[in-house]
């Protein structure tokens, strides 16, 4: 007989090789697996109670808790479909979202309260709201709150529902930058083989304790969930992102490891927190945009230990390439940093090309530039409710993921920047990220965005839009300067803008879309 690959594997693994060892922290809560997979099983029975059935959709409005946790297994442990929603969205997103994926059921924090009771009477799958903390004052809301939910049912172990590994698990939406939210289905099998290949390259073991830095909804933070979990490790939940915070727990918890983003990376390395020594960290691993090399060496020498960079997508379950450092090539110095900071390579279950225009693979010679696509077992079932979408991502069973990146010789992928992103100046390919990574090393800058502008001459050329770090100074002279000692001369930016911050979507990505429209208002 074959068995289904699941994650519920993992958790079930877990319990019972190692009972009585701390699986979560989150605040003044501590559980061993042991008391995590009971309340993992009553929240399945109670989801049952509330008649949820396979195929149903149960969403989660919640920020970093042990509560959200729990429901990346005993949602899906009943067949149900887990959407964890960005906490960050706009209510118009909220409803497109909710009704796009007829939510039946959808969790919420208190503090989510008010919005939702705004547009409640939008939403028109949802039949029960249910409060994962205490509320002081019920309004519109008469369902029980969540642990008044979990102390009607039972702890009796759920019995098996998944008889079909690729039925979709988790539901996640795109941050729809360029159009409506995409809804991506990820099923049992690609979560329970990409928390395998995960554990491969970060070398997870029963001792680690995972920082949940990164909110559970993002890309770079749902994979650990299974991952930590599939080794027996434990999860420390951090609701918000503050460096004090981080510092403390990483010192009480004696945390292995977090991920991080390179926004969240400045932040901690401007913190005064980081004069501590924190002998128990491990691992900091890096996603979500480019890291400068400069950063990989901040952060391993500010804290320690070591630090590798990875790259991924919503539709790729999500990381695909990992900068593991193969054993021949290990180096001393900046040679280290740069390697380290690159894109990577493959994880185990993965195969990645970069193909030109004519789906050719490009040379191996770490300069010409492609279109990365891949053929997976990570790879998406494909969008929620849009067969066309999905036939245009997927094509003859390759995902294109629209990113363009180099390969050097020994095959570590290297981002140039998003295929709509690229510039073109008088037939010069720029990468943006290229001169974006060099602006942010400038100790003035604290963020860049770099975009196309159109140019009589060049037909466009570069144009820097940056962000001051407080108590810092420096003119457009300066950095024009300075990027005239580390760019060709074609790819230094026509003109700079000094703003005070960048638009960012809910995932925290810097919209260029907006910065475009801008620049058409302000030439």
């Amino acid at each position: 007989m074959i068995v289904p690959l699941t994650p519920l594997m993992f958790l079930r693994r877990t319990a019972k090789l190692y009972p009585d060892k701390l699986a979560v922290v989150c605040g003044e809560h501590r559980f061993s697996y042991s008391q995590f997979n009971k309340r993992v099983h009553q929240l399945s029975w109670s989801l049952k109670n509330l008649e949820v059935h396979s195929g149903m959709v149960v969403a989660y409005l919640s920020r970093n808790c042990h509560r959200l946790l729990e429901g990346y297994y005993g949602v899906i442990q009943i067949g149900a479909i887990l959407l964890p929603v960005n906490v960050r969205l706009t209510p118009t997103d909220l409803v497109f979202i909710l009704n796009d994926s007829s939510a039946t059921v959808l969790f919420l924090e208190q503090e989510f309260v008010p919005e939702i009771e705004k547009i409640r009477k939008k939403l028109k799958t949802v039949k029960h709201f249910i409060v994962l903390n205490d509320i002081s004052r019920r309004t519109w809301l008469q369902s029980l709150n969540y642990e008044q939910q979990l102390n009607k049912s039972i702890t009796d172990p759920f019995p098996d529902q998944i008889k079909d590994e690729n039925s979709v698990a988790e539901l996640f939406y795109t941050s729809g930058t360029t159009a409506k939210p995409k809804g991506v289905m990820l099923t049992h099998r690609n979560l329970y083989l990409h928390a395998q290949s995960v554990v491969w390259a970060h070398q997870n073991q029963d001792s680690d304790v995972q920082l949940h830095t990164i909110p559970l909804f993002h890309a770079n933070a749902w994979g650990v969930t299974h991952s930590i979990t599939l080794v027996g490790g434990t999860h420390v939940m951090v609701s918000k992102f503050r460096p004090t915070k981080i510092f403390q727990l990483i010192e009480k918890e004696k945390i292995t490891s977090f991920n991080l983003v390179p926004t969240m990376a400045s932040m901690l390395l401007t913190s005064a927190g980081i004069s501590k020594d924190f002998p128990t960290l491990r691992l900091i691993h890096l996603g979500g945009s480019t890291v400068p090399t400069e950063m990989v060496e901040q952060l391993e020498s500010a804290f320690g230990c070591s630090c590798s960079c990875g790259y991924g997508l919503t539709e790729t379950s999500p990381v695909l390439t990992i900068s593991i450092i193969k054993s021949h090539l290990k180096e001393d110095s900046s040679a280290h940093y740069k390697r380290a900071a690159m894109t990577g390579i493959e994880l185990p279950g993965n195969e990645v090309r970069v193909v030109d225009e004519n789906g050719i693979d490009v040379i191996q010679n770490g300069k010409m530039i492609g279109e990365i696509i891949t053929r997976s077992n990570l790879v998406m079932k494909g969008y929620w409710n849009l067969p066309e979408e999905t036939a245009e991502a997927i094509k003859e069973g390759w995902f294109y993921t629209g990113d363009l990146a180099t390969v050097d010789p020994e095959g570590y992928l290297m981002i140039v920047d998003r295929k709509k992103d690229i510039i073109i100046r008088g037939g010069e390919n720029i990468s943006s990220l290229e001169v974006e990574k060099t602006l942010v090393t400038h100790p003035a800058i604290l963020e860049c965005a770099v975009i196309a502008v159109p140019s009589k001459k060049w037909g466009e050329t570069p144009k820097a839009f940056v962000v001051i770090r407080p108590n810092q100074k420096v003119s457009k002279q300066e950095l024009k300067f300075y990027c005239r000692r580390k760019l060709a001369t074609y790819k230094i930016p026509s003109s700079f803008e000094i703003v005070r911050s960048l638009p960012k979507g809910v995932t925290g990505k810097i919209q260029k879309k907006i910065l475009r429209l801008f620049h058409q208002g302000n030439p």
